[in-house]
């Protein structure tokens, strides 16, 4: 089923260097977007984020991950059909983080009809603006990744999802 709208949510501290990873690739989306997709930027405090994924048709969710992988790795959750690990998006600065939102919205039958969250290893994540060399070539990947998405999800065809 086409999403009527896209919402894209890049979420990170913009002073802990690879945290900023989810709010980068939403700026670089900004002006890249088709239309019936929006893109806003959050620090990742989770009762606003499901606020905000709760009036969403479709949601793609951008951040930095701490997993143990490889810096720069890449993951991809359909957060509709599995549960995200917690453990992975661990370095939230609240205590109620993405994960925990997400698993709120479920609970309380206020998710989005799809939602996807990217997640980029981080390496870094210390106080400065300097992302790791693997996260800054990862960036461009993910940004691509999610306009595809988006564009599929926006003029889909019946049996096609996000």
């Amino acid at each position: 089923m086409k999403a009527e709208s896209v919402l894209i949510i890049g979420v990170g501290t913009a002073y802990r260097n690879d945290d900023a990873s989810g709010l980068i690739v939403a700026e670089r989306l900004r002006q890249r977007l088709p239309e019936g997709a929006s893109v806003i930027t959050h620090e990742g405090e989770g009762v606003s984020l499901m606020e905000q994924l709760a009036v969403s048709d479709a949601a793609v969710v951008i951040d930095a991950m701490c997993s143990g992988a490889e810096a720069g790795t890449i993951r991809r959750f359909d957060a509709i059909a599995q549960t995200l690990p917690a453990q992975v998006f661990r370095h939230s600065t609240h205590a109620f983080g993405i994960a925990q939102a997400i698993e709120l919205g479920r609970a309380l039958g206020k998710l989005p009809r799809r939602l996807i969250v990217y997640g980029i290893e981080g390496g870094n994540f210390e106080a400065g603006t300097q992302l790791s060399p693997a996260v800054e070539a990862s960036i461009e990947t993910v940004t691509r990744r999610v306009l595809e998405e988006t564009e599929q999800a926006l003029g889909e065809r019946p049996g096609e999802s996000m």
